[in-house]
């Protein structure tokens, strides 16, 4: 898990992400599009508690990142923004990547899945200092497709329903929906004032792009020496 600290004017906005690659986070588009303001981003990894100094934890300054380019803020389709850290993450033993699904891989409906985050624990708003962790059922396509005017089910995910009495909120945007060890989604959005269901970025839409960003930030890190006469 990434704990992500978004600088854009006087108040700092926080999201969720996760490491994929020692040099890379995926999180989702909207939490770094701030309408042309300037963005500070930092991401923390390793961290449980992130208002203490843990030893554990690595932060890591964001100079550069990728938003897929069909991305919208308005209907949040295609929300998807690839981080590249540098310099890359220590993998230890708090500090993993996670694996993503290939194009033509799934998750099922009924799968129950578990998303992590710091976000909202209620509706007045109060934050959690500790990763919290929620268990979710991926849900039918159509019950998103009747509530949600701009579902997409090839790249989005329907999940969450009434009976858990759980959910995502204000802060766990980002974060991933772990189905098998695998990050199948991405915290996106829901309804004002309705919790369930919630709509996920379908990550193995988008595990093309994904690969190609990754190959550029590879071929970025590949020193240019002058040639010579």
């Amino acid at each position: 898990m990434a704990y992500l600290k978004i600088q854009s004017g006087s108040e700092p906005s926080y999201c969720g992400g996760f490491l994929i690659r020692p040099d890379a986070v995926l999180s989702a588009a909207h939490c770094v599009d701030k309408k042309g303001r300037a963005v500070r981003v930092t991401v923390i990894l390793g961290a449980h508690n992130v208002n203490s100094r843990e030893r554990s934890q690595q932060k890591i300054r964001v100079r550069q990142w990728v938003i897929h380019p069909k991305y919208s803020h308005k209907d949040l389709k295609y929300d998807i923004v690839l981080l590249k850290l540098k310099p890359r993450a220590r993998i230890n033993e708090n500090v993993q990547f996670i694996s993503i699904p290939r194009r033509n891989e799934h998750v099922t409906e009924g799968a129950l899945c578990t998303v992590s985050g710091w976000g909202w624990t209620s509706d007045r708003g109060n934050k959690t200092n500790v990763m919290r962790e929620v268990k979710l059922k991926v849900q039918e396509e159509k019950i998103c497709q009747q509530l949600f005017r701009n579902y997409q089910r090839w790249s989005m995910i329907c999940v969450g329903d009434e009976n858990s009495k759980k959910a995502t909120s204000h802060g766990d945007s980002g974060g991933p929906l772990v189905c098998n060890k695998k990050a199948h989604g991405i915290v996106s959005h829901a309804r004002e004032h309705n919790i369930f269901p919630e709509v996920f970025t379908r990550i193995s839409h988008f595990e093309p792009w994904i690969r190609e960003q990754l190959k550029r930030f590879s071929l970025q890190d590949i020193p240019c020496f002058p040639l010579s006469e």
